[in-house]
């Protein structure tokens, strides 16, 4: 299936790409579909079901679902605006997206939060409808939030077959699987990036990928600038403190000194990944890579990379990116990136995944070198649940991209100390974390129903 690299790497707003920037997608999609319709609603009203219910005043998804059906998209979110129209809407308990009428919205009443079975096809699902004046619905549509900020509705999560059929159709490497990602390159004697590349360009000109893989980096790389001069208390009730800046400070206090331990460059990659889920946790702009929950180990690697790396060069950015984003669509298509669904071996342990794989490349590794560091860096996330503390994506989300950048660069250094060649295939890894989320209790899966949920204190 193709999943081009801005599937995988979205532009969007914090704290998370499947309970903030996946609402808020479904509700503009909902918005669009009323646009098509000849109906002209008098009102709107929306459900949040399973995890989305769980764990949505943590991830803000009763903000982004208002604001989606008030016209905000994630990729042009304006924070200062948002905040003014959630003001107007609370007041006047209607919402005014562009290009439909008035529409009465009383977030207190017309948002209902359902604690009870999640909805068969997602564990991050709702449900959008529309009113005629009488109040009776005249439209409405499920919505799935499937990770990463992917939405579909019912109707495509059951024909997902037919759309990958279609996707594999045209492209010119269709690997679907990390085997046959391996044999076409060796058949083609092109690199993973080379590959994904020629897959990209199928669908736009090479000079808007490259141009939007520039703008993927920038954002990203402004996320950890904003990061490490971020200070105060995280909001969400449970007092964290910004420790980017701090951090930062007296790493650089020790540049010059001989007394400075090798380790040390641990605490960069730490700072990098934290600037930014510290971004993320305070509702500003990251990218998915692949999720919110995960938008700091890629970045981390990239700017360790760049900056701590001899020969390391900007213009290798792009190649890091597309190949970092070939493994995600792997992990994404045979298993998940959701933690609602496979817990966060399936965010934080693909996103490790990814930033190895990219790391190896740009070392110079072989495709064989590539993908070993994938599976090294997944293997060592297996079994990694999702029990964010008030379902905040804070504790333990922000240290753990940390330690997710730092296995990262360990599987890529590891990788390229061997041959190749390994008894567990990146396949065989992906698999297994499909098998480890479809077994994990639901209360370790985004729930914030067991684990450090439950055992720290939520205030």
């Amino acid at each position: 299936m193709f999943l081009s690299v801005f599937d995988m790497f979205k532009v969007g707003v914090g704290p998370s790409s499947s309970h903030t920037m996946g609402p808020m997608v479904a509700a503009g999609r909902f918005l669009d579909a009323i646009r098509q319709s000849p109906f002209r609603p008098a009102g709107l009203k929306a459900s949040l079901h399973g995890s989305l219910a769980f764990t949505g005043v943590g991830h803000a998804t009763d903000r982004a679902t208002i604001l989606g059906l008030a016209g905000f998209e994630p990729a042009t979110f304006d924070a200062a605006r948002a905040d003014a129209v959630m003001a107007e809407i609370m007041a006047t308990k209607t919402v005014a997206p562009p290009d439909l009428p008035v529409m009465a919205f009383d977030p207190g009443r017309d948002l209902l939060f359902d604690y009870g079975p999640a909805l068969p096809g997602h564990a991050n699902g709702m449900i959008l409808r529309a009113t005629d004046a009488q109040g009776d619905v005249i439209m409405e549509e499920t919505y799935y939030s499937i990770g990463g900020g992917f939405v579909l509705t019912a109707a495509e999560l059951a024909d997902t077959a037919g759309a990958r059929a279609k996707a594999k159709a045209d492209i010119p490497y269709p690997f679907e699987t990390a085997e046959e990602m391996l044999r076409m390159a060796r058949q083609s004697g092109r690199t993973i990036a080379q590959m994904k590349r020629a897959n990209e360009t199928k669908f736009r000109s090479p000079a808007d990928l490259d141009a939007g893989m520039a703008r993927i980096w920038q954002v990203m790389s402004d996320c950890i600038d904003r990061g490490m001069k971020g200070e105060g208390i995280l909001p969400g009730g449970l007092s964290v403190r910004r420790r980017a800046k701090g951090i930062h400070d007296s790493l650089l206090a020790e540049r010059g000194l001989n007394l400075v331990a090798p380790h040390t460059i641990n605490d960069w990659m730490s700072l990098y990944a934290m600037a930014v889920n510290e971004e993320n946790a305070n509702g500003g702009q990251v990218v998915t890579a692949p999720t919110n929950g995960a938008a700091g180990v890629v970045p981390a690697v990239i700017r360790y990379w760049l900056d701590h790396v001899p020969g390391a060069s900007p213009a290798n950015v792009g190649d890091f990116l597309l190949t970092a984003a070939a493994v995600g669509g792997l992990v994404k298509h045979n298993a998940s990136i959701s933690g609602a669904e496979c817990g966060c071996q399936a965010e934080v342990g693909s996103a490790a995944a990814m930033a190895a794989a990219g790391l190896a490349a740009v070392l110079g590794g072989t495709v064989e070198q590539v993908e070993n560091a994938a599976e090294i860096a997944l293997e060592h996330h297996l079994g990694m649940t999702c029990d964010p503390v008030k379902g905040l994506v804070q504790v333990p989300c922000i240290e753990r991209n940390g330690l997710g950048a730092i296995k990262a660069v360990s599987a890529a250094s590891l990788s390229l100390r061997g041959d190749g060649k390994h008894l567990v295939s990146l396949d065989v890894c992906i698999e297994t974390m499909r098998q480890t989320g479809r077994d994990m209790h639901e209360k370790y899966k985004e729930t914030s129903l067991g684990g450090l949920a439950v055992n720290v204190p939520n205030c």
